[in-house]
């Protein structure tokens, strides 16, 4: 799947009045974040995703700049009077880009999970669509027009359906455009649309925290959420090793130290960031370097070690968690490291955002035994405590 070109089409352009605040819901804060803000995020920190295309109203610009600034996506298009239109517009603008998957979210689900966006491009089949959904557990009663109970309905075949949905792009854009030209626009999501165009949508495993924001009262438990004590406490550990080689300096925790020999690596080569990453992704069992910047990836030889560790801090943000403690131990005969202590630990709290006094870093000789007592490398030995909150990834 690492392959395949993903894009995602973020549908923002309703008024959301329902839900107050005297603004469109998808621009109201929760913690002190546009929700927008957060839906966005959560999308972007799946690095298969190519290309993020927002739909918007275009009275809303001035709310649209500040509550995306800084994010990298596409120049917003203007969305139409219906959802469906929209995200026809949406599918237009990302023609030319022409990804092979296509996700369709909205704006007013900001706890969209890695687990949800990683599953949902898995899904997809090379024709077909797949939905997230989860299964109606209430009793489901018929009712007449005047509130009266007339028979039950079984519960068993029914799903609550959520975002994002994930299609094959070209057979979901013409099914779009098809629906335009016979004067339908009046489906209620994107998959009761593919299914009447004769596409196959399977349904996957939903997520219970990806609530949709439209009442106050949504607003007010999408608060408590985002409050939740962090009480699910992770440990992860990473470990990595590289030679030497010619050179004259070494990167470690993203500072270049002068040395007569240089670490040989597919990126710098930099075994601190290494192995903090391995570390930080191991904490909410999201795989390690390899699996998200594969080798055999050519964009990454030669790159700056400090956009691994940051994607990784990043998955752990999406998920709602925080950074405890950054540990370290570098395994070095030489160079020493005690004069550049303090520079790397503030460098290691710049990527990680975080505090200095979360960034321990020790050092030790191997004595002269072994591979790096025999100076022909060095190692790192890293550890990574977060906090997520109960059950945010279940």
């Amino acid at each position: 799947m690492s392959e395949l070109k993903i894009g995602v089409v973020v549908v923002a352009a309703g008024r959301g009045i329902r839900a107050g605040g005297g603004i469109p819901k998808q621009y109201r804060t929760v913690g002190g974040q546009p929700v927008i803000r957060m839906a966005v995020e959560a999308l972007l920190a799946d690095r298969s995703v190519s290309v993020v295309q927002p739909v918007v109203n275009p009275d809303d610009a001035g709310m649209y700049g500040p509550a995306l600034d800084g994010l990298p996506v596409r120049t917003p298009v203007s969305g139409g009077a219906t959802r469906q239109v929209s995200v026809l517009r949406g599918l237009e603008a990302l023609a030319a880009f022409a990804p092979d998957i296509v996700l369709i979210h909205d704006a007013a689900r900001p706890f969209v999970s890695a687990r949800i966006v990683a599953d949902a491009i898995a899904a997809v089949g090379t024709q077909g669509g797949a939905v997230p959904a989860m299964p109606v557990t209430d009793a489901v009663k018929a009712v007449d027009a005047h509130g009266r109970v007339t028979g039950d309905v079984d519960r068993t075949p029914l799903r609550l359906v959520q975002t994002p949905q994930a299609f094959a792009f070209g057979p979901l854009l013409d099914a779009h455009r098809r629906a335009a030209t016979v004067g339908r626009d009046d489906f209620p999501d994107d998959a009761a649309l593919a299914s009447w165009a004769g596409m196959a949508v399977n349904v996957f495993q939903g997520d219970a925290r990806n609530i949709k924001l439209t009442t106050e009262d949504d607003f007010v438990r999408a608060e408590r959420m985002r409050a939740a004590p962090l009480t699910d406490l992770r440990v992860g550990s990473g470990f990595d090793v590289h030679v030497f080689g010619p050179g004259d300096h070494v990167v470690l925790g993203g500072v270049r130290i002068p040395h007569d020999r240089g670490l040989e690596g597919h990126s710098d080569a930099d075994v601190v960031l290494h192995a903090l990453t391995d570390a930080v992704l191991g904490s909410i069992a999201d795989g390690d370097i390899g699996t998200h910047f594969p080798p055999s990836d050519m964009q990454w030889r030669g790159a700056s070690s400090d956009q691994f560790l940051a994607f990784a801090v990043e998955r752990v943000r999406a998920r709602g968690g925080v950074i405890s403690l950054l540990d370290i131990t570098v395994l070095s005969e030489a160079p020493r490291i005690g004069p550049h202590r303090e520079a790397i630990r503030t460098r290691v709290a710049e990527i990680a955002g975080i505090s200095v006094s979360r960034v321990g870093i020790k050092a030790t000789t191997m004595e002269q035994m072994g591979f790096v007592g025999r100076r022909e490398g060095i190692a790192a030995i890293a550890t990574a405590t977060v906090r997520l909150p109960e059950g945010g990834d279940d």
